[in-house]
Parts: C-alpha cells; sequence; structure tokens
C-alpha cells in the first residue's frame, strides 16, 4: 500500500525533501489513512506534515465526538493539529447553497489560509506548503457518475484531478476496500459519519446502491473503466479549456467585480465553445462555484440569444445580464457595470488586439513589424524591442496583462504558467496583475520587460519574422 501511493505520488511530483503539507482530516476512515500515511512516508520523504480539522457545526455530540478522536490521533502520532469551527448551516443559508457545498467551501479556505500562514511563518516561497485531501478512486468514480446525472459538462466528467494548485491526493491511485483493508491490518480506528448512510443525499444512494449494482450486475471492472473514461474526457476538457482562453483573451473583460464578453463573438461560437467561455466567466467571477448545473448553463445560452436588458439570477448570490454589445456575470450588489462603447477600446481589463496578417501596425503601446529572414539584421538586445518566429503565430495577438491559464513554452518544450514564473522570479504579488504581455490566446510569446516564450523565438529555420517593440523604442530592420 505504501509503495503503491509513493509511486503515485513521485508519478506527479506531489510532495519532496524539504515539502511541508497540511492534511485535511476529518476522523474518517479515509482521512485517517491519509495522514497515517503522509506521516509513515515523511521519514523517507522528508517533509513535514500538520493537519486541519473543521468542526462544521451540524451533527452536535457525533461532531464534537469527532473532534476529540481527530485530537487524539494527531497527540499520538506527534502531528501540530488546527481545529476550526464554522456554521456551516447558516453560512450556506445566507449564500443559498447546499450544506455540503458550503462545507466544502469553508474547509478549502481554512486550509488555503492555514497554508498561506504556515508559509509567513518558516518564510517559504508562495504556493510551497502543499494541502492533501483523502480523495480515492471510489470518490473519483462516484463524482463522474454525480456530475453525469446532474447534467455537468466535461469538467465534471474527467473525475478528480490528482493535483490541482497546492492541493494534492495521494490516495487516489486506491480503492476504499484497499483504505479499509489498510487500517484494520494496522490497527487504526476511525470514525462513521452517519450522514454517510442518508439516502436523502444524491452521492451515498450513488456511493451505496448504484455503483455496487453496475459492479455486480453490469461489469466488474466498471469503475475502473468509468475512471479511464475520466481520463480520456479530461483531455478534451483540457484543449476546449485552451481554445475558450483565447477567446475571451481577444474579446472579454474583467472589470469592478464582473466578467463580460462581447455578444458578436460570443454568440458566434460552437455551443460546447460557449460553454465553457461561460464556464471560464464563471471562474473569473465566483472561483470555486460548484452549484451551477446544465440548466444555469442552457439558460445563460438563451440569456445572450435574448433581447437587451435581461437578466438572470444564479446560485451563490451571482447575478447575469445581457446589454446591447456584451454578456456579462457579476455579484449581486456590485457597483453598475458600465456598457462598453461603440467600438472596443484600449484599457485596464480590455485587450488591445493585433491581427499578424496586416504585417505592420500598432497596439497596447507596441509597434508591430514583419519582414523576410534574408533582409535580417542583429537580433536586438533591448529589453523593450524582441524578435519572434512570424509564420508559428496563426491567430491574432493581444497585448494584455496576465490572465488565469496563461503559460509560456520553457526550453526543451516544457511549460510554465505565468503565475509561476512570476513566483520563480520573485516579481511582487502587488505588480503581477499589472505586468504587460504579448499573446496568442492563453499562450504568451513575451512577458514584456523579462522573458519570451521559447517557442516563438527566431531559430535557423526561421523564414519570416516579427518585430514588436515599445512605441517609444523604435528600432530599426536590417
Amino acid at each position: 500500500m505504501l509503495a503503491k501511493i509513493q509511486q503515485w505520488m513521485d508519478q506527479y511530483d506531489m510532495l519532496a525533501a524539504g515539502d511541508f503539507v497540511i492534511a485535511a482530516i476529518s476522523g474518517g476512515a479515509d482521512s485517517v489513512c491519509l495522514l497515517s500515511v503522509l506521516h509513515k512516508l515523511a521519514s523517507f520523504g522528508g517533509w513535514q506534515v500538520r493537519a486541519l480539522h473543521m468542526h462544521h457545526g451540524i451533527r452536535g455530540e457525533e461532531a464534537d465526538r469527532d473532534e476529540d478522536f481527530v485530537r487524539k490521533l494527531c497527540k499520538d502520532m506527534q502531528i501540530p493539529l488546527t481545529v476550526i469551527h464554522e456554521d456551516v448551516p447558516s453560512y450556506a443559508k445566507e449564500r443559498r447553497l447546499s450544506e455540503e457545498e458550503a462545507g466544502r467551501i469553508l474547509r478549502y479556505e481554512a486550509l488555503e489560509e492555514a497554508a498561506v500562514r504556515w508559509e509567513e511563518e518558516s518564510k517559504k516561497p508562495e504556493g510551497t506548503v502543499k494541502i492533501a485531501v483523502a480523495h480515492h478512486q471510489d470518490d473519483s468514480a462516484e463524482t463522474i457518475l454525480h456530475h453525469l446525472l446532474r447534467g455537468s459538462g466535461f469538467r465534471g466528467l474527467s473525475g478528480i484531478p490528482p493535483v490541482k494548485g497546492r492541493r494534492i491526493r495521494p490516495l487516489l491511485c486506491v480503492r476504499r476496500d484497499e483504505i479499509l483493508n489498510y487500517l484494520i491490518e494496522n490497527g487504526y480506528a476511525w470514525c462513521e459519519d452517519s450522514t454517510n448512510t442518508d439516502s436523502s443525499y444524491t452521492r451515498n444512494r450513488i456511493r451505496r446502491e448504484l455503483i455496487p449494482l453496475m459492479t455486480e450486475k453490469v461489469n466488474p471492472r466498471a469503475v475502473e473503466n468509468i475512471l479511464h473514461a475520466g481520463e480520456l474526457i479530461a483531455q478534451a476538457d483540457e484543449y476546449l479549456e485552451q481554445e475558450a482562453a483565447w477567446i475571451f483573451g481577444m474579446s472579454g473583460r474583467v472589470e469592478g467585480g464582473r466578467t463580460g464578453v462581447t455578444l458578436d463573438v460570443f454568440c458566434g461560437q460552437k455551443p460546447i465553445m460557449r460553454s465553457y467561455i461561460l464556464r471560464l466567466m464563471l471562474d473569473q467571477t465566483a472561483p470555486g462555484q460548484k452549484d451551477l448545473t446544465g440548466k444555469h448553463y442552457e439558460a445563460l445560452d438563451r440569456l445572450a440569444f435574448g433581447r437587451p436588458g435581461g437578466h438572470l439570477d444564479l446560485p451563490g448570490e451571482l447575478i447575469a445580464g445581457r446589454d446591447y454589445r456584451e454578456l456579462w456575470i457579476g455579484l449581486s450588489g456590485e457597483a453598475e457595470w458600465k456598457e462598453l462603447p461603440g467600438e472596443m477600446a484600449d484599457g485596464e481589463g480590455v485587450p488591445a488586439v493585433w491581427d499578424p496578417s496586416e504585417g505592420s501596425g500598432e497596439a497596447g503601446g507596441l509597434v508591430f513589424t514583419t519582414f523576410s529572414r534574408q533582409n535580417e539584421g542583429k537580433i536586438p538586445k533591448n529589453q523593450y524591442t524582441k524578435w519572434f518566429d512570424y509564420d508559428r503565430i496563426k491567430n491574432t495577438l493581444s497585448v494584455r496583462t496576465r490572465r488565469s491559464g496563461d503559460y509560456i513554452t520553457l526550453a526543451g518544450g516544457g511549460r510554465k504558467s505565468v503565475s509561476r514564473y512570476m513566483i520563480d522570479e520573485k516579481i511582487p504579488r502587488n505588480e503581477r496583475d499589472q505586468i504587460q504581455m504579448l499573446a496568442e490566446g492563453s499562450h504568451v510569446l513575451w512577458i514584456i520587460g523579462f522573458r519570451i516564450s521559447e517557442y516563438y523565438k527566431v531559430t535557423e529555420e526561421t523564414t519570416h519574422i516579427l518585430q514588436a517593440g515599445k512605441t517609444e523604442d523604435k528600432t530599426d530592420v536590417g
């Protein structure tokens, strides 16, 4: 069991010597197994472990029992523990969320805050403290089925990712029965949550009735096949997500707590791409919101094709609207949304765009010039004038600040997110959203003033060159 999990963690670079990790522990079998595995492997892996437990204010004495159990377990293992008390029912009611979703949001907020505090205490770089959660293979299959039945898109059908940001899932390579066998063989106790047997919860019916029925009556490898389908869907999801980011980069804006996209571009897309653009807009407006289903996406789509002035209330205190030029999504009670003028203008939150087929021009404070390799002079060394392989550029370029999903290509073909690059370069956090970039969709050609992508660099095979430079720094060609 330990060897299997260690191999899985190595495969996804979850933890390394010197790392810090916070384990989310409820007291249930899965989280007890997670804490035990991290604790045992720490002596070999060289990482430090802490734990966090949240009392949700829901199950009364049973929740108190879970907290006492977790405190004793962590004391026995000599693992530092943080306990958080929250009133989940009140939070859910205030924000019109399910208690399950409200609890999930509050748990991750507490884990993120604990990770940031640990980084500050230890003077670790941003994002280096990991958060371990106890999802396993049966959870991932259950999630796929649950999302399929409630009308979710590809994101839900791709299952639970092994790594997402600072979150890691070391147990995602094992089944639930393997976890129980491990606990029994090693003499560990755990707490049973009475809500796990409550058939009023859809997930419980899927876990306790649907999956066993599929395994016993349809195919013994049902869970394995569901997970394989999820992996294929995840690949398609990643591709469509990148395409949506490119389209939004050309036609969208984030301003004053709201996210908008021009209707002429949005309505000209295929239905599946419109759903991905909507998903990106929702992520920009309310990250982590999970109570939106297929019917909400359909309603947003209808709103976009409806009459100007239409509005739509959404879960999580979100509101959507349509004016003459834009579809927008924002938080209820935010300041009035400023409608766009007749033409898209350069400015904060709105990307300046340039079509490479024009050959030359200006946008966003940059001057663009193209020429053939035979007219080449010396590649400029100026910090604010760069050359690019013009033949590799296939789409419109934008001059803008960073967006979610942006990346640059490294030597050897690997990728690095712009966010990670800025962290590694120790660029102050308050300056990161002010730095201009030249981008083709989510692929960044140039973080202006810093570096360019290896993918677009001029090589011996380059036949046509694009020169881009600041308007106040017009470098001559040749």
